[in-house]
């Protein structure tokens, strides 16, 4: 076990350019106690599984607006287990339909956060779920 904060990474995976939520949350999650990693906007799978192994991280927080979501997200999870990363916790938030819900749990995403989510839900469920990876 180790002693260091959770280290999380927030990525805007697609051509979503609405950053704002993700900033807010970046910020609440390092008032929270978390290290934290934001991407910025417009980022592949691919760029948000190689931030993630780089800087070896305990929790992928992907957040989209987009509608792009259901071919975005599993692909992260999946180049996450070939990775060698299948124990990062992976988070989702933004406008998510309830039936997308199941799915993207199916794929490899520990919890969905949707509008009206506040950044303590965030944290807890992070700090609940999360397993520190060795530094």
């Amino acid at each position: 076990m180790t002693d260091r904060p959770l280290k999380v990474l927030i990525a805007k995976p697609g051509l979503d350019g609405h950053d704002r939520g993700a900033k807010v949350l970046a910020r609440g999650l390092r008032d929270e106690g978390f290290e934290v990693v934001y991407t910025g906007l417009r980022q592949t799978p691919e760029m948000i599984v190689t931030a993630a192994l780089q800087e070896d991280v305990d929790v992928v927080g992907m957040s989209i607006l987009s509608g792009a979501h259901m071919t975005l997200v599993p692909r992260v999870c999946e180049q996450l287990r070939a990775r060698g990363m299948g124990d990062v916790l992976v988070t989702l938030g933004g406008i998510i339909p309830d039936d997308d819900i199941e799915p993207l749990r199916a794929a490899g995403v520990a919890g969905v956060f949707g509008p009206g989510t506040t950044i303590r839900e965030v944290a807890d469920f992070m700090r609940a779920r999360a397993t520190p990876r060795e530094a």
